[in-house]
């Protein structure tokens, strides 16, 4: 079994501490793959700025396979952090960089390498939407990250999506349990089956197949949240494919429980780091 995180990479730029992080939902994913134990790879559009450089240092240093990224002129993505009470608050970045305006293309090269994995993990910040019906030809299973943002929820935007994705993630702990199941029954007449509705510390829900699994919170006292989703989401995805779920087999009932019970836990613990996985560095 091999993962790989497809899209986005940024520097979380810690203002309060002067330090940076490497991060971004994709490489989170790919990081968070290698620390439980399976072999991950990302794919995605590096700047050719010292931010860049960092990242990719850091990157290879954990062991992640970037083969087949790309570098471009410009500069790359970062995220400015204030840390209050533990818990990360956006406060400025420039967007995503270089990879915003040239999202990776995949070629055929990048294809014939995408069949060697079981599970591809991309987002709604990754700008690689078009390129999601090529992904439709592999075996692998595909995941997307929606974030929390309502413009990622519009009918059209669910259209370029859903079709060509397995598991559906939506942060939603602002939504009420109506808005959820409103959601839900969106996605799913757009095609998806599996959707998991993150919600901090109510909880999360997950939806297989119109079967409602809830999971539970371990609770620690945080250092840094950043990550914590995108840690519970790889913990769990890889948990399902590790136990039966594939294109042409739904995941047991035991493996989506055992499932969200694992990725509270690892959750849990990427909050006692600094950064979605530390790898800091002062600037």
């Amino acid at each position: 079994m091999k993962v790989i995180g497809f899209g986005d990479n940024v520097a979380d730029v810690y203002l309060h501490t002067r330090t940076r992080y490497p991060g971004g939902n994709s490489v989170n994913f790919a990081v968070f793959a290698k620390q439980l134990g399976v072999p991950s790879a990302y794919l995605g559009a590096f700047g050719n700025d010292v931010i860049a450089e960092f990242i990719q240092e850091e990157l290879t240093k954990i062991g992640i396979d970037l083969s087949h990224c790309i570098q471009l002129e410009g500069e790359n993505g970062f995220a400015q952090v204030n840390l209050v009470e533990g818990d990360r608050v956006f406060v400025g970045g420039n967007g995503g960089g270089i990879s915003t305006k040239n999202p990776p293309i995949l070629d055929t090269e990048d294809l014939e390498y995408l069949k060697s994995f079981s599970l591809i993990h991309s987002g709604c910040y990754a700008h690689v939407e078009s390129e999601l019906p090529k992904l439709r030809q592999l075996d692998a299973l595909v995941a997307f990250d929606f974030s929390e943002e309502s413009k990622f929820r519009t009918d059209n935007y669910l259209q370029k999506v859903c079709p060509f994705i397995d598991f559906a993630l939506f942060s939603g702990g602002s939504l009420t349990r109506s808005e959820i199941e409103t959601l839900v029954n969106r996605v799913n007449g757009h095609g998806v089956n599996h959707i998991l509705i993150t919600r901090g510390s109510q909880g999360p829900l997950f939806f297989s197949h119109g079967v409602l699994y809830r999971g539970t919170v371990e609770f620690v006292q945080p250092v840094d949240t950043m990550g914590a989703g995108d840690s519970f989401l790889t913990a769990f995805l890889i948990h399902l494919v590790q136990f039966g779920w594939t294109k042409t087999h739904a995941p047991t009932a035991e493996a989506i429980e055992r499932g969200l019970q694992v990725a509270a836990s690892f959750s849990a613990r990427t909050c006692l780091v600094d950064g979605a996985f530390g790898h800091g560095q002062r600037y």
